[in-house]
């Protein structure tokens, strides 16, 4: 028995094993007990996590999948969340305590992820996986970069981001168009920002909205002084910024 790729599912199965072992190895299991694989498909990195000193648990929302999980993984099988990642409120298997996650993601959900991330950072220290080689690069981008956006300041700001290994097309079945990129993000000793953090998610979002312009149009919906806006900061564009420049902005916006 097998499970057949679902095209509304963004399914790509991985199938070669070294990859998968690669992919296993790139969380460090310090700092946390429980690990959490989304998307596990068929389990081809599940059964690398399970040879790890952790509780591995996978949430999974495709039912044939699950069915073949609970099938082939039986001592999993009590730890197979069926849901929706994007909905399910992870602390009803967590708690308060902290847990890594790592997976083959669904290219068409993997920028909500990250999201999710950045909401449950607290709990979070640190995160792997595989993405769209485009997605993985974005994030992993610093300024300057044509690629460097809202995912990259926003994951910067709070983790470290390491662009690990690229990964063809030829190992997935069925194989995606692209190739995938799997990176790691661990998470920085102090990730407790000096200014607003709501305010600085919504400085960052309103300023890549307009990536050509420069922040002193791309932020005229804040109302900020004549004053604030004399500030050469507001010269340049957001791709310009650093992740601290975006900080120092937000902090000036917040004082203004």
């Amino acid at each position: 028995m097998s499970v057949k790729a679902k095209k509304h599912l963004g399914q790509h199965f991985l199938k070669d094993e070294n990859i998968a072992q690669k992919i296993a190895n790139t969380l460090s299991f310090k700092g946390y007990n429980h690990v959490l694989e989304i998307g596990p498909g068929m389990g081809v990195l599940t059964k690398y996590l399970l040879e790890k000193d952790v509780t591995t648990h996978v949430i999974e929302i495709d039912t044939e999948s699950v069915e073949y999980l609970k099938a082939n993984y039986l001592n999993l099988a009590s730890r197979i969340i069926e849901q929706d990642f994007l909905k399910y409120d992870l602390t009803q298997v967590f708690n308060d305590e902290p847990f890594a996650i790592t997976g083959n993601f669904p290219y068409n959900i993997s920028s909500q992820i990250v999201f999710k991330l950045l909401e449950m950072r607290g709990q979070i220290p640190e995160f792997s996986g595989m993405f769209q080689k485009e997605v993985a690069q974005r994030i992993c981008s610093k300024e300057g970069s044509k690629v460097y956006g809202i995912l990259s300041v926003l994951t910067q700001a709070f983790y470290d981001a390491t662009y690990l290994f690229t990964v063809p097309p030829s190992v997935f079945n069925p194989p995606p168009k692209v190739d995938s990129g799997v990176l790691l993000l661990k998470r920085k000793e102090n990730f407790t920002l000096p200014c607003d953090e709501t305010l600085f998610f919504k400085v960052v979002k309103t300023s890549f909205q307009q990536r050509r312009k420069t922040l002193r149009n791309s932020l005229k919906t804040f109302n900020l002084s004549d004053n604030l806006k004399a500030n050469v900061i507001f010269d340049k564009r957001p791709e310009q910024l650093s992740v601290l420049e975006f900080i120092e902005l937000t902090s000036l916006i917040e004082n203004d």
